[in-house]
């Protein structure tokens, strides 16, 4: 196990009581106070296997908080488990939730190249039978966690990872709530009567990887089973605007991703009102 401390700076105004003496009435005085508050983060490194086949996690929860919480699955990119989906279950972790960053993979394999990644997330999106118990393994590992309350769960995923939370959804699993951002809306298995969770998806409204065909398809499948859910598409946005690397890669690869703070923030804030609402 690894900790990671994280410290956040609380600001307190206090304001201060005017003197009779050498103050008029319409004059006051404020004080800032400045009062540090450390939150510690536990990180675990983990390691599961599903038909042979050695799967590496990531747990993250905030160690002195006491009682069982919510716990969150988070999917990664089609680049595989890297360090940016790790951030985003320490930053989980720290609103109070024991996220797991899963791998869907194995052996926690990285693509250097879009031509890998398309190809490692080809062969699990292309195999259901794969996907769903490498996704299910990570979930129960997730519930058995001595910090989480099993009957409150949820998923994240983006871009590849998105696509694997909503198709999971809508296979029926044991979820609350997913949230997908800049995630493909065409899956490999559409909403349907077996979707229970509440789900949020959060694209960029520029994305040329995402069809204005296929959101609208997919947003008549949700309407026709009465889902509860909310899509939102974030003008000026393109691929990957969650991720600060999205800039650099894009460049490296000449890909249309690039990082908008603006989006990124939004659809963080929704998030947390969806798993508010969730749990």
């Amino acid at each position: 196990m690894k900790d990671l401390k994280l410290t956040t700076t609380v600001l307190a105004i206090l304001a201060v009581t005017s003197s009779c003496q050498q103050k008029t009435p319409t004059e006051s005085q404020e004080t800032v106070e400045v009062i540090e508050e450390e939150v510690s983060i536990s990180g675990e490194e983990v390691k599961y296997v599903v038909d042979s086949v050695e799967l590496k996690g990531y747990i993250a929860y905030k160690d002195d908080q006491s009682g069982k919480r919510p716990g969150v699955l988070v999917i990664h990119e089609w680049w595989g488990h890297n360090d940016y989906v790790r951030e985003r279950a320490d930053m989980l972790a720290e609103l109070g939730y024991t996220a797991m960053a899963l791998d869907m993979y194995g052996n926690g394999v990285l693509a250097e190249h879009p031509e890998d990644a398309g190809k490692f997330s080809g062969a699990v999106m292309s195999n259901m039978s794969v996907a769903q118990s490498r996704f299910d393994a990570a979930l129960d590992m997730l519930k058995r966690h001595p910090s989480v309350d099993p009957e409150k769960t949820a998923a994240i995923g983006y871009c590849f990872g998105g696509s694997v939370a909503l198709t999971m959804a809508n296979a029926g699993k044991d979820l609350d709530a997913v949230a997908a951002f800049h995630s493909q809306v065409q899956l490999p298995i559409m909403p349907g009567e077996s979707l229970k969770a509440k789900v949020l998806v959060c694209n960029g409204a520029d994305d040329p990887f995402i069809s204005a065909e296929s959101v609208s398809a997919f947003k008549q499948a949700m309407d026709a089973i009465g889902a509860d859910y909310q899509y939102i598409a974030y003008e000026g946005a393109v691929h990957s605007f969650t991720s600060p690397y999205a800039d650099e890669i894009g460049a490296k690869f000449e890909l249309p991703l690039k990082y908008q703070k603006e989006a990124d923030q939004a659809s963080w804030e929704e998030l947390q009102q969806l798993l508010s609402s969730a749990f």
